[in-house]
């Protein structure tokens, strides 16, 4: 038997006939069949777009038939923004392998896409062509769109002409859109489905316009609520009712009235077809408030009302919704002196007041609240008699006086003069406080005028009859003098608080010089007044020696004889009658 090792294999033997049945082909044959066969098949390049007919779908996949000797399979996942795939339709394919590991020709729908997808946004933008995307998901500010396999954005504003406030209801739908921009750069597509509504609406809303009239009454829905009015959607065309527009009373914001969604009818006030605005108005529905108003309210009755409104010059009070009436700050209360009605009143408050004025034609109502207490002036004269005494506020100054009020509704005036005796006071804050208590006497009520002329020095004695006997004429004094002025001069405060005026000419000291503001120097008094309460003082005095009037007198005397006998020297015969009498008139003078 021969060993393994000594058996030699055939050269021509064909190992891939082995199991098959017997080849009646020769070898170049064979060769030229598998060419025929080959060239039944399609030229296929990897990496290439082709187009293939889908021949099966199922729920997870896609069998494509590309013209090759296998079929290819691409997910479902990559036909899902077009639900309309069915088997037989042409779609367009990536080839990416001829054969993979398995024999399997590898494929992709997307791919295709992708490389396709650029020249058809950019051509849908150009021709504005109407596509179709799929919404993958939400993002801030709006939608990610799935078109072509390129991811577009899809604004919050785009989506529908109304504003849309759940943008998670369009996910995962299938919707048209516009291309409205693209940025080559960034690679940015961003569309539009609001576009693919509007130029419908357009079209609806010149319809809508034409057929408008003032004062028809339509049906709408609130469409968008801001802080000056409501938008109404009158079924394709939008109108806005103002916020003054929507009740005869006053409201701070539409969302009083009305809600988001609501269906209500409204009447069409005016519209602008160039500009297609559209005014409308709820309130006018029903009649006017001031035409209900009971016929039986009149002038002096009683009315219950809330404050609405507030200004320096009054308040507004709503007796009935769209019914106000004015209570002007002096009907507020009985006193004279300024005020604002901030003071009385502030926007809630709930009242009762009188009708002043009603004017039905005008739809105007005066009020007042200062009509339902008694007016303080009614007994004034017994109440307030001349010289009594009373505790006030003070309430403001002015540069002749103070203005105080006794009692609400009560005021008076104590005059700069009538505030002290002794001290000259400049101006009245000099003396108190607005806000504080003073004391005061009635000096003079003036019922016509409502006036009450008050003092507050009256409460004491006059010093000034006291003084009159201290600071008699030459009397000395121990004075401070406080300050001097620009026109010579100086204050000297004295004893019990008493200010006098010093003369310049009358501050010389005995050794010449000028007395100072602070030195306490005695004065002497050369003058005083109780009526004009003024006192004049002299320091010069108080060191001066004076001649007595007599010798004063006698040496005048003397002068005049001295001139006389020099004239009498000189004078003629004809002179002596003249000095004659003028030695007589003389004699006279000095016996007397």
């Amino acid at each position: 038997m021969r060993e393994l090792k000594d058996i030699m294999p055939l050269e021509d033997f064909d190992w891939s006939s082995i199991g098959k049945k017997k080849n009646v082909y020769s070898k170049d044959e064979q060769e030229t069949l598998t060419e025929a066969y080959a060239n039944t098949f399609s030229q296929l390049a990897e990496q290439q777009v082709v187009e293939g007919v889908i021949v099966a779908k199922t729920d997870r996949e896609v069998v494509i038939n590309i013209g090759f000797k296998s079929d290819g399979i691409i997910p479902i996942s990559e036909i899902r923004y077009n639900p309309d795939f069915k088997v037989g339709d042409k779609i367009e394919v990536y080839v990416e392998s001829q054969e993979d590991a398995g024999g399997q020709l590898v494929l992709s729908h997307k791919k295709a896409l992708i490389l396709r997808s650029w020249d058809r946004v950019n051509n849908a933008f150009d021709t504005q062509e109407i596509i179709n995307g799929y919404v993958k998901s939400r993002t801030k500010g709006g939608l990610i769109v799935d078109i072509y396999g390129i991811e577009a954005f899809l604004p919050g504003s785009q989506i529908d002409v109304k504003p849309i406030r759940d943008y998670d209801i369009y996910v995962d739908k299938i919707m048209e859109f516009k291309v409205v921009k693209i940025n080559h750069e960034y690679k940015n597509v961003v569309v539009s489905h609001k576009a693919l509504i509007e130029d419908e609406i357009e079209s609806q809303k010149a319809e809508i316009i034409a057929s408008l009239e003032k004062g028809q009454v339509l049906e709408g829905i609130v469409k968008n609520i801001t802080s000056y009015g409501v938008f109404i959607d009158l079924g394709g065309v939008d109108g806005l009712i103002h916020i003054t527009d929507l009740s005869w009373g006053r409201i701070n914001h539409p969302e009083e009235i009305v809600e988001l969604d609501q269906k209500i009818n409204v009447v069409i006030l005016d519209f602008d077809e160039s500009k297609k605005r559209i005014a409308l108005g709820l309130k006018q529905l029903t009649p006017h408030p001031w035409d209900a108003l009971s016929e039986d309210l009149k002038v002096g009755d009683k009315v219950k009302g809330k404050v609405v409104v507030i200004a320096d010059y009054g308040a507004f009070v709503e007796i009935v919704p769209g019914v106000e009436g004015l209570i002007h700050v002096t009907e507020m209360s009985w006193s004279q002196h300024l005020r604002t009605a901030h003071d009385f009143l502030k926007i809630g408050d709930e009242l009762e007041a009188v009708i002043l004025t009603l004017d039905r034609d005008e739809r105007k109502m005066s009020l007042g609240i200062k009509q339902l207490i008694p007016d303080p002036w009614t007994d004034i004269v017994n109440k307030y008699p001349v010289a009594s005494k009373h505790e006030a506020v003070v309430r403001n100054f002015t540069n002749f006086g103070i203005f105080v009020e006794l009692e609400e509704g009560v005021d008076g005036l104590i005059h700069i003069s009538d505030l002290s005796w002794s001290k000259k006071i400049k101006h009245p804050a000099e003396f108190t406080k607005v806000g504080e208590k003073i004391q005061v006497v009635v000096l003079e009520v003036d019922v016509d005028s409502r006036r009450l002329s008050l003092g507050h020095k009256q409460l004491e004695e006059n010093p000034w009859d006291v003084f009159e006997t201290i600071f008699t004429i030459n009397s000395i004094h121990k004075g401070t003098i406080m300050n001097t002025s620009d026109k010579g001069g100086a204050t000297v405060s004295l004893p019990y608080g008493v200010e006098a005026f010093c003369p310049k000419s009358q501050l010389i000291k005995e050794d010449k010089s000028n007395a100072n503001v602070d030195e306490q120097l005695d004065f002497k008094v050369i003058e005083f007044s109780k009526d004009n309460k003024k006192i004049v003082v002299s320091h010069s005095k108080t060191w001066q020696v004076e001649e007595p009037k007599e010798d004063r007198k006698a040496s005048t005397e003397e002068k005049t004889m001295k001139k006389l006998n020099e004239n009498l020297e000189k004078t003629t015969l004809g002179d002596l009658d003249v000095l004659a009498n003028l030695k007589e008139e003389m004699t006279k003078n000095e016996q007397e």
